[in-house]
This record gives structure tokens, C-alpha cells and sequence, in this order.
């Protein structure tokens, strides 16, 4: 029998693989709290498709993660709506070139804002909700946390401090909550499009030849928060061995 109680807020969560993420939550059983910024539409658009397939099973919240009073606001929301939370997924990320040398203090402000700072103080406000569930939280890194790309200097830093967020929450909220991260290859494209060279020479580079699926991402997630028991504080790298070489 599904149990259609546990509730999971995924941030960044209207669009590519948080949208992924989500769904693949709520279709093995979990009450879903969507989350996005700017993507509001397409948000909405996933919120009536999964509420249409349960009724009372999503709620749509908008914030701004640069801004922390944004944060108690949305967990408050989210709490309030569901009575409880089992699961955080921070999922919300930003990503934009910064070439060593042009670095502006405003440009490492907002990526760490968004992939460092929103994590860990989210965390903060939803750890009694979770630490009372028993739950588990998922962060998604990138395999830039340890291999860091040319011209994103700041971006490979921020996702190198969320892997530590990571590490470091799973010791603070052990043994009640445990905290793992999910760090992505090659899933999808660039939105802004990658040449055809540039694609073969990162399969080149990538032993499985294949970039991965959302849907490989959002069974990971699923599989940190639901089965990985004795798993705290790793980072599960889906890069089709990319690392490798």
C-alpha cells in the first residue's frame, strides 16, 4: 500500500531536473512542495498536472533563495499547508560563466548565494521539522565540485562549499536526519546549446558514452531518501564515469 503521507519540498523544481525530480516523488507517493523564482508558469503548469493525478498532493510556493528572510517564509508555507516535512531536496541552482579576471564581487555573491548559502540555511529552518520525521535531505551538486570547469571559477566553488554543506549537516543532524548529495554529469544540455564538437568530445571523455536522464538523477534522489538507511554525509556521483579519466 502507498503511504501518500511523507512530504518533500524540492526547490527549483519547475523546470528540467527538478521538474524530474518532483514528478518522479510524487509518483511513488510523496505530497510534493514545488518551488521556483522566476519559472512561476511552468511551475504552475506542473502543479496542475500533479494535482489533477492526486488531489491535495502539491502546493506551489515562489521565492527568491538570494533573499534568506525568504526562506522561514517558504518552510513556513509549506509546514503549515502539509502539517509536516520528510524531505528536502535542494535542487535550485544558478549557473553563468565568471572567467578569472572578470570576477565581479556581485557574480560570486549570487552563485554562492544560490548553491551554498540557500542549502545550508534552509536546512537550518527545516531541521526540527525533519529531525521530528526522521527525514533526509538531498543536495545536487555537480561533478565541478571536484573537477573544476575553466571560465565557471565561481560557480566550481560554490558547488564545492554545498559538497561541505553537505558533509557538515550530516554530522550536525545525525542521528535523526541524514544528508547526502547527488552530484550530476552530463544530463542535459546547456539551454544556451553546446556544439556538436563540444558534445563529442565530453562523450569522448565519458566511459558509459551517454549523457544521463533526469529520470536517472530523480531515482538517485529517491533512493537517498528512501533507502539509502545507513548512508550519510556521501556524495553519489552520476557521471557515467566521467571522473574516471
Amino acid at each position: 500500500m502507498t503511504d501518500y503521507q511523507r512530504v518533500a519540498l524540492v526547490t527549483g523544481s519547475a523546470r528540467r531536473i527538478g521538474a524530474a525530480i518532483a514528478r518522479h516523488l510524487h509518483a511513488h507517493g510523496y505530497r510534493v512542495a514545488l518551488h521556483a523564482h522566476s519559472s512561476t508558469e511552468e511551475m504552475q503548469s506542473l502543479a496542475f498536472d500533479l494535482e489533477s493525478e492526486r488531489p491535495g498532493s502539491v502546493l506551489a510556493v515562489e521565492a527568491d533563495l538570494r533573499d534568506p528572510a525568504a526562506l522561514p517564509d517558504m518552510l513556513e508555507q509549506v509546514v503549515s499547508h502539509f502539517g509536516q516535512l520528510d524531505a528536502l531536496v535542494n535542487n535550485a541552482s544558478n549557473f553563468f560563466p565568471t572567467p578569472f579576471g572578470q570576477v565581479q564581487p556581485a557574480q560570486w555573491d549570487e552563485l554562492l548565494a544560490v548553491n551554498a548559502r540557500a542549502p545550508f540555511f534552509l536546512a537550518q529552518v527545516a531541521a526540527p521539522h525533519l529531525i521530528r520525521q526522521r527525514g533526509a535531505i538531498v543536495n545536487l551538486t555537480d561533478l565541478h565540485a571536484t573537477q573544476p570547469l575553466r571560465d565557471y571559477p565561481a560557480y566550481s566553488i560554490a558547488k564545492a562549499a554545498l559538497e561541505m554543506v553537505t558533509r557538515s549537516l550530516a554530522l550536525e543532524l545525525a542521528p535523526h536526519v541524514r544528508v547526502n548529495a547527488v552530484a550530476p554529469g552530463a544530463i542535459l544540455w546547456p539551454e544556451e546549446g553546446k556544439s556538436e564538437l563540444a558534445k563529442q568530445k565530453l562523450m569522448e571523455r565519458t566511459p558509459l558514452g551517454r549523457i544521463g536522464t533526469p529520470h536517472e538523477i530523480a531515482s538517485a534522489v529517491r533512493w537517498l531518501l528512501d533507502d539509502a538507511g545507513y548512508i550519510t554525509g556521501q556524495t553519489l556521483r552520476l557521471d557515467g564515469g566521467r571522473t574516471l579519466t
